[in-house]
């Protein structure tokens, strides 16, 4: 096995998953050499010790193939200035790394080691980034060990930080004593990646580490698809053949796993069903409050509600019709009651009218959505301040641990009223019954047509079929609402029904077409000039949103997003850009944030509110409006609030000219185009285009496939997802029952 040393100049490809590179580096009396293999924390400018051997590719001719791999610290000038500039070390970018080498030269690094608060001799360096400097550093150094021990089974150089983060010095020991423990602590790592660590080490096929992280793997990958259980049959059967072991075996770690408390086993409809301990205790949780807030007694309003509705009439010039006059009465009769109805349907007049009604009683009224962009639409709607439910009930996520706020504090208010509810899962609709006190009403307000959460469960139509509260169900468009094709046709769709199509001078068009290049090309052309020619108000970045069924493939996110980033803002001398994997990030680029960031900080740039403050989350959309010096991301959401993405941060963010349309949930857009074709029947439904069709205000263009729009309204299954929360409450009502009789 030969080996090489020397600078990585330029990195070619990395695969950021499983951190194979393509590298060339300079490797001295030899020049440049393109290096290929595992090197999961390479950046440019780093020296490297590599092993392998020389191959020759057909293609790209000779390469030296890297079998193993270990970091020599830079020893020149500009390798140190390279290497502190790569992004590697937290809080220091290129400019920051000039100064830095600029004033200790090649003492540089020895500093970062012993002396680092010598970093105040240089302008701009403060003890709070000298401290985030010399953490990140002296991080590098145990997790390029850990790295060097994972990197040939995939792991990425995130969960190496991860893993170093969470058992320190021990890692590599915790790991070859048992590798299954990272499938349960380390997220992102899954049990195929265990056992193949486990593999290497020599550890038994029928080890019960291996038996029982298999099965609850099993267990896990069947809840990430929306369910709270799986049943135990399919479990047993899955299990086997993932783990090609005797039946027997997945019995007793499946026992060995209840004994541990790890699951728990429990009959749910006359069925054995196998739960993981959050979505188990998530279920009682929500079952128990929902029924102790339906029974519970509440202060008595002395107050004439029809009285109070017909002032809110004549001051908003509206008649709401008697469905809707009921669920705002409803809200005073009852502790707890769910309006449910679809687009037009007078859902947020009603919450503005129980809102006024409460306030003229000096009652205190806390409101919230599920997602930032949910809660802003809830503040604009209805003229109160609304927050997510995360942000209300002070919840998070730290390292991708799930936090929760102090058991005995509940919300300071009297009544709680929660819109988008088809949004929540189990764990959140728990943490949320649970905040709320006793004598304080709970309003839910969705369309449970809609998709349901991401996350596991089918808490809103689980609550109405269980019928243990007060449902109101809205049917009657309101008048104004009777004008819009999008929410006949969106109501059409909901009843199995073609939509009308393509009326002069409306909102609700389809412009057929065959080809997936020939839709994508439609869709480009409307983005681009079509629909702001129609519309001078329409800006084609701003107010324009594709909205796609699928990730991938020609009509998918990422090549929709592609082309039309080429043509909307498009590569401009003058504008600033920054690559993170295969995205190019641009000044004007529309970005969406893919998972909440609790803790990263904003400044108010316009507005009125908070001048500063934490968290960007899940489905907040912004616009890039600058590359800094350190080449940290400036993105401003919602118009409001300035957020810098230091490089690290960059996979948080996705382009937005289009989105998939669970992605759009919760959100309104001026203009929605949705491409119509054929994909996976399971996808394609009625519930689908339902949801997108709905998130536009004033125009929906539908381009693809008749066939394929008839298919997916005439399709109305979907995914069965396996929730026990109707089971439950039904049970206890039914026992109740049975007692009285």
């Amino acid at each position: 096995m030969e080996k090489l040393e020397g600078v990585v100049d330029s990195i070619l490809f990395k695969n950021e998953e499983n951190g194979y590179v393509v590298a060339v580096t300079k490797v001295e009396n030899t020049g440049k050499v393109t290096i290929t293999g595992c090197i999961p924390y390479i950046m440019e400018g780093q020296s490297l010790k590599v092993s392998g051997e020389w191959i020759l590719h057909p293609q790209f001719g000779q390469q030296f193939k890297v079998e193993s791999c270990e970091e020599v610290l830079p020893n020149s000038l500009s390798g140190i200035e390279k290497y502190l500039s790569s992004g590697i070390i937290s809080g220091i970018g290129p400019v920051t790394a000039k100064k830095i080498v600029n004033k200790f030269g090649d003492k540089t690094l020895e500093i970062l080691d012993s002396d680092v608060y010598r970093l105040r001799e240089i302008g701009g360096i403060g003890d709070k980034k000298i401290e985030i400097i010399y953490e990140s550093y002296s991080q590098q150094r145990e997790i390029r060990n850990i790295m060097i021990f994972l990197q040939t089974y995939g792991v990425t150089a995130k969960q190496c930080v991860k893993i170093y983060k969470k058992y320190k010095a021990r890692a590599i020991e915790v790991v070859k004593e048992n590798p299954y423990i990272l499938t349960e602590d380390i997220s992102g790592i899954g049990f195929k990646t265990a056992d193949k660590i486990a593999r290497s080490l020599g550890i038994d096929y029928d080890s019960i580490f291996r038996i029982q992280s298999g099965i609850i793997y099993a267990v896990n990958e069947f809840c990430s698809l929306g369910n709270t259980y799986m049943p135990i049959d399919k479990l047993i059967s899955e299990a086997i053949k993932l783990l090609q072991v005797k039946k027997e075996d997945i019995e007793k770690g499946l026992y060995e796993c209840t004994l541990s408390q790890k699951l728990k086993v429990e009959l749910i409809d006359g069925i054995n069903c196998v739960f993981t301990m959050q979505y188990y205790y998530s279920e009682l949780g929500v079952t128990r409050k929902i029924l102790t807030l339906a029974y519970d007694k509440y202060k008595e309003l002395n107050i004439d509600v029809d009285e109070k509705i017909k002032k809110f009439e004549e001051k908003n010039n509206i008649e709401f019709a008697e469905s809707q006059k009921n669920a705002i009465e409803g809200a005073f009769e009852n502790g707890i009651e769910v309006i449910t109805g679809g687009p037009g349907t007078g859902k947020t007049t009603i919450i503005r009218c129980i809102t006024d009604i409460f306030e003229s009683l000096s009652m205190k009224v806390f409101m919230a959505a599920p997602t930032g962009r949910a809660a802003k639409r809830m503040s604009e709607a209805t003229g109160g301040e609304a927050r997510t439910i995360h942000r209300m009930l002070e919840l998070g996520y730290e390292d991708d641990v799930f936090y929760e706020r102090e058991e005995d504090i509940t919300l300071q208010c009297d009544v709680v009223i929660i819109d988008e509810a088809s949004m929540i899962d189990i764990m959140l609709m728990h943490n949320l019954l649970k905040a709320i006190g006793m004598g304080t009403r709970l309003i839910i307000v969705g369309d449970v047509d809609q998709l349901p959460s991401v996350g596991p469960g089918n808490v809103l139509r689980d609550i109405i079929e269980s019928k243990c509260i007060k449902v109101f169900k809205l049917k009657e468009i309101f008048r104004q609402a009777k004008e819009s094709m999008i929410i006949i046709n969106a109501h059409k769709i909901n009843n199995g029904e073609m939509p009308i199509l393509n009326r002069k001078q409306n909102d609700f068009y389809f412009i057929e077409e065959e080809q997936y290049d020939a839709i994508a090309n439609t869709i480009i052309s409307l983005a681009e000039k079509r629909l702001p020619k129609f519309n001078k108000r329409w800006n084609a970045i701003r107010d324009i949103q594709i909205i796609t069924p699928m990730r991938k493939g020609t009509l998918g996110v990422i090549n929709m997003n592609n082309s039309l980033q080429s043509v909307l803002n498009p590569e401009n001398k003058s504008k600033k850009e920054i690559k993170n994997k295969d995205i190019i990030f641009r000044v004007g680029d529309k970005v969406m944030q893919n998972k909440n960031n609790y803790t990263i900080k904003w400044n108010r740039v316009s507005g009125d509110g908070e001048k500063s403050g934490e968290g960007v989350f899940n489905g907040d959309i912004g616009f890039v409006v600058d590359v800094d010096e350190d080449e940290n991301l400036v993105v401003i959401f919602d118009g409001e609030r300035e957020v810098i993405y230091e490089k690290i941060n960059l996979d948080e963010l996705d382009l937005a000219y289009a989105i998939t349309i669970h992605k759009s949930q919760g959100s309104e857009f001026l203009v929605v185009i949705m491409p119509c074709f054929m994909g996976p029947p399971l996808l394609m439904n009625r519930n689908l285009l339902y949801t997108a069709i709905t998130r536009a205000k004033e125009l929906v263009v539908i381009v693809g496939q008749k066939k394929s729009l008839q298919f997916m309204i005439n399709n109305n299954k979907s995914f069965k997802r396996y929730s026990g929360l109707r089971f439950r409450i039904s049970e206890i009502l039914n026992d109740d029952e049975s007692v009285e009789d």
